[in-house]
């Protein structure tokens, strides 16, 4: 038998087909599914055209199926090539031989590439909150004064965030602390992604450092809890997420604002609360009725978004546990000066880039990327977003 310089020969060539073909079973067969499910799909549409504007979820599958249509097909057409480079791997003619070879290589590298990410990458569907914008709700934990400072430096770092990414934001809401610090703020990042990238951010986040005020340099920790809600565009609203709430529903009373240390305001009755009787959600805000129907407006979304997830992952273990707020997710150590996140591992060193904003974005990629692993892993076994 034949042979090239590289020692390939067409047995060898199907037995490496053969070999990834197994391997790969499972994921094969999701594919072929999807593909059978897309031909599925056009066939109906071909049948009644009108259902193409009637059913929006129908018209949502389709697209996306059609990329695993095409690459299918591409990836087929992959594996024909290679089949016919395999025969020329034994022609008589040496210089045909090693032609074919190297582009057997270059074949078997495209194929492999599609089977290692290409199709693994389409399993995962379209996240529903990819357009939306976000609202973090930051509050003090245990650390008393420090706490009151550390959130204000978290709230810096989302801001300059923000403005990296030239995302708008806002601070709707503060409570300033005496002494320095704050009680709590709201923070609106309006941009499309701005919740699907922000949103392991939710938990608490500990500090570990030496208080100004501290003359022995004892190192004291603290914690921060951050909240980040989905945030809807009133006017391009997703159906999937609309209908949150029936007005009737939520109780609106005029409270008087306070002023630090707990004084009320000159101008009394300059607060709302909102309460959403059907849940217990209760929003107080001291600004106007509409920043604290939007807060509601979030967290009834957060809720319902939390929900729909938990149904879908109720026999399955959730790789990266941000959906647990309670938990501690990263710990800024200011003696090492490091950053750790504890969910994925990720130590790095450098705590002044981080809380500046540039460093954040090192760890949003990591957490997505474990997240996208994560989804990837559901769908083999069969669960899907």
């Amino acid at each position: 038998m034949l042979c090239t310089r590289s020692g390939q020969n067409s047995s060898g060539v199907f037995s490496v087909l053969s070999k990834l073909d197994e391997e790969n079973q499972r994921l094969l067969s999701i594919i072929r599914r999807r593909v059978d499910e897309r031909n599925s799909l056009v066939a109906r549409l071909n049948d009644d055209p009108a259902l193409a504007s009637s059913d929006e979820h129908l018209g949502r599958r389709l697209k996306h199926l059609e990329d695993t249509y095409r690459t299918w097909y591409s990836w087929q057409e992959n594996r024909k090539d290679l089949i016919d480079t395999a025969n020329l791997l034994e022609d008589e003619d040496p210089d045909i031989r090693d032609l074919a070879a190297e582009d057997y290589q270059s074949l078997l590298k495209d194929y492999t590439n599609t089977l290692e990410d290409a199709f693994p990458s389409l399993l995962v569907l379209p996240s529903k909150t990819n357009t939306l914008s976000a609202l973090l709700e930051i509050k003090p934990g245990v650390g008393g004064s420090e706490s009151s400072l550390f959130l204000q430096d978290l709230l810096r770092m989302y801001t300059r965030y923000a403005s990296l990414r030239d995302w708008p934001s806002k601070i709707v809401a503060k409570e300033d602390r005496d002494g320095g610090g704050m009680k709590n703020a709201i923070l609106e990042i309006v941009g499309e992604g701005a919740y699907d990238c922000l949103r392991w951010e939710s938990g608490v986040h500990r500090v570990q450092r030496v208080p100004a005020t501290e003359s022995s340099g004892r190192v004291h920790t603290s914690t921060v809890q951050v909240i980040v809600l989905p945030l809807t565009d009133e006017g391009n609203q997703q159906p999937d997420l609309d209908n949150l709430f029936d007005e009737k529903d939520v109780r609106i009373e005029v409270m008087r604002a306070r002023g630090a240390g707990g004084q009320h305001v000159n101008k009394t009755e300059s607060a709302v609360r909102l309460t959403h009787i059907p849940t217990g959600i209760t929003v107080s805000m001291q600004d106007e009725r509409t920043r604290a129907f939007q807060v509601l407006r979030a967290r009834l979304l957060d809720r319902k978004i939390q929900s729909d997830t938990k149904e879908r992952r109720d026999t399955r273990r959730q790789l990266v546990k941000s959906a647990d707020r309670s938990e501690k997710i990263r710990t800024y150590q200011y003696v090492q000066d490091r950053v750790t996140d504890h969910r994925i591992g990720l130590t790095v060193k450098g705590i002044a880039p981080v809380l500046d904003g540039n460093g954040l974005q090192q760890f949003l990629d990591a957490l997505h990327t474990n997240h996208h692993h994560a989804l990837i892993e559901d769908a083999l076994d069969g669960i899907e977003e």
